[in-house]
Formats: structure tokens, C-alpha cells, sequence
């Protein structure tokens, strides 16, 4: 394995400060409510308004603003999302076994009840972001879902196409709220007028701190997964586009001066044609400051021997995003093991799944994707089980239970057991 280009630095941890001030919001809010909900937002936010409910009139009055194309494109994403979503669903299945004569064992899908969905609001205003995590959850079949975000700055209201795509999601109530403090109220539940009602669950992306506030909320609420700066990766051989593999890896890039674009490719002429192809890109793209500034710190391109060997580089950085232009890119869907969501071929772009193609973008980062996937339509459902035993049953099973509490030392669990034997009904 050889480096054409190593990252300068690299993606750097929540540091303690951001702990401590995140861990001093939550407590604060937790132990003041509302007052400390709206000191923290005209601290951070400069936003104190007489309720940071969105009602309906003010919905409509965002609605009116949206331009009917920009209308169909949102509502196309959002069916898309549904239709995968759906698909998901219907792919599990509660079912019923009789594992012994007399012993009947079961599963059951349950949807969570009430969903908080935080919606980025900071450089950019993420409509894909409330589709992703408003949609969702909806045909899991979560009853109430509540949504979060930002002011614009010097504005004083959500972004127009943002408010449209929450409602087309099928949002029930939205507050103009954001950063930990938003994190708070839908965990703690506060009394705004209306009263935001405390969920079961919070979801989406956001900063360092909103991703601390999931980190130290979570127990106290359920939390998808835990996002930091997104990242990508692309596989590529020498039948690829330099151009165009450059530009997808500063197209992520753009997100922050944090989001690491990553190249492992067996083509040692492609490896420097894309250094070129970044360089000639970064002279026009328009976020060449956050873009140029994450490929300068971040940026990575590595050269391998094989197919094999950049399978292994691939499993083993574990992106968030993953393309494959390679000649073969099936063989890298039956061969990868760690990765957010693969982008198979040339025609696979990671802004698809970013905005809306139907797969989720709340992804893992940070090599998460060793050990979980992403938001998907079952993270807000609970499998749980039960069990139903007759006296047969009994006969079967209490001997053995009874023994392996014996064996514990746990003598009531032993009784609770044998007096099943002992009182047949």
C-alpha cells in the first residue's frame, strides 16, 4: 500500500470542552426547563421567541413560499424514500414457533410511540434531512413525530422548502429550535406553549454538540446512532473517470472542513490523474473553501496491488460512504464486509443517497460501520418476544430450568420452576 496523497491531520474527537459545555446544557435544562431552554438559544441561536412552536398558519404562510418545482423534486424524493422504506417493512415478520409440545414461542414488531427528529439548520439547510428521519419512521409506524430546527440566522424563520419537506413527510409538530437545547426539550419534554411532549426517541445529524447531546441523552431516550463529520470513499480502477471521481470526492468534501474523501485504487495513472482532476476542479467548484480546505487536511489517495487488496484497505477505513467504479463492481457487493451505504458503478453517485434516491443518509462515520448499519426503517421498531406454555409444556421444560437455577445458586428461581410441576392446571 502506497500514499500519492496522506491526510495532513486527522479527523479530531469531541474534545473535552465540548463534553463539559453539553453536559452543563443538558443539566441546566433538565433542572430549569423552558428558562434555561431559552437563555441557551439566545446564547447560541439568538433566537427567544414568545413560543418556538410552528403553527399552522405560519406553516402555510412557509408553504406559499415554495416553488412548484422545487415542490415536485422534494415530493419525488420523499416518495422514493417511502417506497424503500416500505420495502424494509414489509421484510419483517412476527411469527409464532411451538419450539416443544406445549411450548409456544413468539415475536412481535412494535413500533416506538413518539420520535424527535433533529433537522440541521447551520450552513446548510438539509431538506433530505427531514425526509430521511421524519419519513421513516412514519410508515415504521410511529404514531407522534416531532421535528426540530434552527431559526435562520437574522431571519427568524425555517427554511421554506425545509418547513415544506417536514410537512409532506407527515410531521405532527414542529418547533423552531436548535443545537442541544432542541436535544433536550424533545428528550426532557418542556412546557413551550404548546407543551413539547417528551419522545421515546431521537434521530438525525447535526454538529459536534448535537452529537454529544445524542451521546449523553442517550438511555434517557433511544438515539439512532451517533454521526460525526460525514466521509467517503472511493474504489476505483483504471477504467474509472479521474474527472469524475474527483469531483464526487470534493462533492462530499463540501460538507465541512472535517469530512474526509478518501481514494484506494489499483491504478497508479488514475491515482494521479484525480490529484490533477481535484486541483482543476477546486479553481471553480463553489464551495472550493470548505471543500478545498477538507481534501488539503484530509484528502487521501492510496494505491494497492489488487482487487483483493483494496477490498481489504476498504473494510478495513469502514466509510460512510462507499463508491465502487471498478470494472466489476458486483464482486465488491458480494466481497465487502464494513461500509454506511455502497454506490455500485459510475451511475452511483453518493449525492443520490444524500438527497434522496431512497436509501437513508443518516449513516455511521467514524468506523462505526464495523458493528451497525444505518437509520433504516426498523431502528423504530422493537422486536420483542413471548412465550405461552400449557402443562405439557411444563413437564419439559421445568426440570431442566430448575437445574440451571440450582446450578446458579439462585434457589428462587428454582422454586418459581418445580411449583409449576407441582400445580398443574
Amino acid at each position: 500500500m502506497e500514499y500519492l496523497k496522506k491526510a495532513r491531520q486527522s479527523v479530531q474527537a469531541d474534545s473535552q470542552a465540548t463534553r463539559q459545555v453539553v453536559s452543563q446544557v443538558l443539566s441546566d435544562i433538565e433542572r430549569e426547563g423552558m428558562s434555561a431552554v431559552r437563555r441557551y438559544s439566545e446564547q447560541f441561536d439568538s433566537w427567544n421567541p414568545p413560543s418556538f412552536y410552528i403553527s399552522p398558519e405560519t406553516i402555510q404562510q412557509g408553504l406559499e413560499q415554495v416553488s412548484e418545482s422545487a415542490a415536485r423534486s422534494i415530493d419525488f424524493a420523499i416518495q422514493e424514500v417511502r417506497k424503500f422504506a416500505t420495502a424494509q417493512r414489509d421484510s419483517l415478520h412476527s411469527f409464532e414457533i411451538e419450539s416443544l409440545p406445549g411450548v409456544v414461542l413468539g415475536q412481535k414488531h412494535i413500533p416506538v410511540n413518539a420520535v424527535g427528529a433533529y433537522v440541521p439548520g447551520g450552513r446548510y439547510p438539509l431538506i433530505a434531512s427531514a425526509i430521511m428521519t421524519i419519513a421513516v419512521p412514519k410508515v415504521a409506524g410511529v404514531q407522534h413525530v416531532v421535528a426540530t430546527t434552527p431559526p435562520m440566522r437574522g431571519v427568524g424563520q425555517i427554511n421554506p422548502a425545509q418547513l415544506y419537506a417536514m410537512v409532506q413527510s407527515g410531521v405532527d409538530d414542529i418547533y423552531a429550535l436548535g443545537g442541544v437545547q432542541a436535544m433536550a426539550a424533545m428528550a426532557f419534554g418542556l412546557d413551550d406553549a404548546p407543551p413539547i411532549e417528551g419522545v421515546d426517541m431521537i434521530v438525525g445529524a447535526g454538529n459536534a454538540f448535537v452529537a454529544e447531546a445524542k451521546r449523553q441523552l442517550f438511555g434517557t431516550v433511544g438515539i439512532d446512532l451517533l454521526a460525526g463529520p460525514t466521509e467517503i470513499l472511493v474504489l476505483a480502477d483504471e477504467t474509472a473517470d479521474p474527472s469524475l471521481v474527483a469531483a464526487d470526492l470534493l462533492g462530499q468534501a463540501e460538507h465541512g472542513t472535517n469530512s474526509p474523501a478518501v481514494l484506494v485504487t489499483t491504478s497508479r495513472d488514475l491515482g494521479e490523474a484525480v490529484l490533477e482532476e481535484v486541483n482543476c476542479w477546486l479553481q471553480t467548484w463553489p464551495t472550493a473553501t470548505v471543500a478545498g480546505q477538507a481534501w488539503h487536511d484530509l484528502g487521501e489517495v492510496i494505491l494497492v496491488e489488487n482487487d483483493e487488496e483494496m477490498a481489504r484497505v476498504s473494510d478495513l477505513i469502514a466509510s460512510e460512504h462507499l463508491e465502487v467504479q471498478t470494472r466489476d463492481p458486483r464482486w465488491f457487493l458480494s466481497r465487502l464486509t464494513n461500509y454506511g451505504s455502497l454506490f455500485l458503478g459510475r451511475n452511483a453517485t453518493v449525492v443520490y443517497g444524500d438527497k434522496g434516491i431512497g436509501t437513508n443518509h443518516v449513516l455511521p462515520t467514524g468506523r462505526a460501520a464495523r458493528y451497525t448499519g444505518g437509520l433504516w426503517v426498523g431502528k423504530f421498531i422493537k422486536t420483542v418476544t413471548w412465550q405461552e406454555v400449557t402443562a405439557a409444556g411444563n413437564e419439559l421444560v421445568a426440570p431442566h430450568i430448575a437445574a440451571i437455577a440450582d446450578a446458579e445458586g439462585m434457589a428462587g428461581h428454582a422454586i418459581t420452576a418445580r411449583l409449576r410441576l407441582e400445580t398443574k392446571a
